[in-house]
């Protein structure tokens, strides 16, 4: 007898519904075709044995399956609970009348239960595009599936549950998630806080500037400083999710498998790789692609913390993805794109020892080690980072200060006022929503500047010896400090602070 049963695969971060033809026939076999993956030729053990263990068992018939398409290659251990109740249809041990209504994933333990799967949430918003009638899924992937509105998601925890729905007609409980509630989630208490923050008044400018305009961002200071405090605090200010966004965000994690027991993805992601990272884990990639540290810090912040001890050749991978916003990845076979449009926050020391430019530390590093240290961060990566601010200590007096400084909150509410602003600028381009995407067209565009405003930039640029990659950064950071203020020009005070922000740029850092 031949039954067909229906799974998913996920290519990139959308799915492809998988056909599972199983033929129960005379003789004696087990054939598995249509490219899978060793996890799932190995199914059919698990398979036995959790069978077996609830009162049922593999016919001792030819048995073979057809996992369609057969030229995309299948990945994974979610097919076991779909290869298991297709066996059981075809050979007639369970009613099989519905069973092609519903898609059905799930990794099966040897004693019947489930395992959780990934990609949760492309493979639920595709079952729905297709007209199924629902989704059955292992219980910790069903708040993730249940996003999708107006589908019906079944969570369970063994397959005696989904035997039993089918061949007794048992109800299964259905899943449900208000997507509102969980969306709404995001405006409580951030866990990391800007009053937490000793002294710093100027850095947490800075920072909120960087948020305002989703700028990329660059701190640099010794150790201790305070860099990876205030960057683990970024995004505590930075506007909430829109719910297109929190749906993206939360597809690119379920692709990863790092939603489970979750629905909604409310807060912004917060990536911190270790300097010992490959280029295919930050970028994306592998023998079976998957999203990198770029991807997942989508809508949100990827921290690298010391940076000139990342490999340069991964930092270069990293270009092309900051300016197109997107990650393709090649092979021979396939394309797949994902989506990386993320702030990138980076610190590092001003040289190896750490301490140069610091006017209260003994000067362990000569200006030639620390412009060999300097140089392993390219010119064009620094480019694409429009701030860059130094990080001097807190002196013990701020330390020990009792009083709080500014909340995330209070900060979080200029931000989104100025973010307002750039959004009605530029109501009209899809693609563009801050001031950080503005290519030079726009910025001539929205950043007209008065003559005293032009001569201020001039002689900065001449007297610090500013290069000329950096005009245009100072323009755009302009913009939005004018935008934090909501003032429609941009005047002289705006330009001078925009150019305090240009440090790498002057003479003795890279020149």
């Amino acid at each position: 007898m031949l039954i067909k049963v229906y799974g998913s695969a996920v290519f990139g971060i959308d799915a492809t519904t998988v056909v599972v033809e199983v033929n129960v026939d005379k003789g004696v076999g087990y054939h598995l075709v249509g490219l899978p993956d060793n996890a799932i030729k190995e199914s059919n053990y698990r398979i036995a044995a959790a069978l077996q263990n609830i009162g049922y068992k593999i016919p001792g018939k030819k048995i073979t399956i057809n996992m369609a398409p057969a030229d995309l290659r299948k990945e994974g251990s979610a097919y076991d609970l779909t290869l298991a109740l297709g066996i059981l249809a075809a050979s007639n041990q369970i009613n099989s009348e519905e069973i092609g209504d519903y898609l059905i994933m799930g990794e099966l333990s040897l004693d019947g239960s489930l395992q959780p799967i990934k990609g949760a949430l492309p493979i639920a918003i595709k079952a729905k595009d297709e007209g199924f009638k629902g989704f059955i899924l292992p219980n910790e992937n069903a708040k993730e599936a249940a996003v999708v509105e107006d589908f019906k998601v079944y969570g369970v925890d063994n397959i005696k549950e989904v035997i039993d729905f089918f061949d007794s007609g048992m109800p299964l409980v259905e899943t449900q998630v208000d997507t509102q509630e969980e969306f709404n989630e995001q405006s409580g208490h951030p866990e990391f806080d800007f009053s937490d923050v000793r002294g710093q008044e100027s850095i947490k400018r800075c920072m909120e500037i960087a948020a305002a305009g989703g700028h990329n961002v660059i701190l640099i200071g010794p150790p201790g400083a305070g860099k990876t405090m205030l960057a683990k605090r970024l995004p505590s200010i930075l506007p909430p999710m829109t719910l297109q966004e929190a749906l993206e965000t939360t597809k690119i994690h379920s692709v990863v498998g790092k939603v489970k027991n979750r629905g909604l993805m409310s807060q912004r992601p917060f990536r911190n790789p270790h300097h010992t990272i490959s280029a295919a884990a930050l970028v994306g990639g592998g023998s079976y692609p998957q999203p990198g540290e770029i991807s997942l810090s989508h809508n949100g912040v990827l921290f690298l913390d010391e940076l000139p001890e990342f490999e340069r050749r991964v930092l270069e991978v990293m270009r092309q993805p900051m300016e197109d916003r997107e990650v393709t990845i090649a092979r021979a076979q396939y394309t797949i794109t994902y989506p990386s449009s993320f702030m990138l926050v980076a610190s590092m020391n001003p040289s190896p020892s750490g301490y140069f430019n610091d006017p209260d530390a003994p000067l362990t590093s000569s200006p030639t080690e620390m412009q060999r240290y300097l140089s392993k961060i390219s010119g064009p990566l620094l480019d694409r980072i429009d701030i860059h601010i130094e990080v001097t200590p807190v002196p013990f007096e701020k330390l020990s200060d009792e009083r709080k400084g500014e909340g995330s909150v209070v900060i979080r509410e200029r931000v989104i006022r100025a973010r307002k602003i750039q959004s009605e600028r530029f109501s009209q381009l899809n693609e563009l929503h801050y001031n950080a995407q503005m290519g030079t067209k726009l910025i001539r565009k929205y950043c007209p500047l008065d003559e005293d405003s032009k001569e201020l930039l001039k002689n900065a640029m001449q007297r610090l010896n500013l290069s000329a990659r950096a005009y245009d950064r100072i323009l755009k950071v302009s913009r939005t400090i004018a935008d934090l203020e909501n003032v429609d020009e941009i005047n002289t005070s705006h330009i001078s602070e925009a150019i305090q922000y240009r440090s790498l740029d002057r003479e003795g850092w890279l020149g």
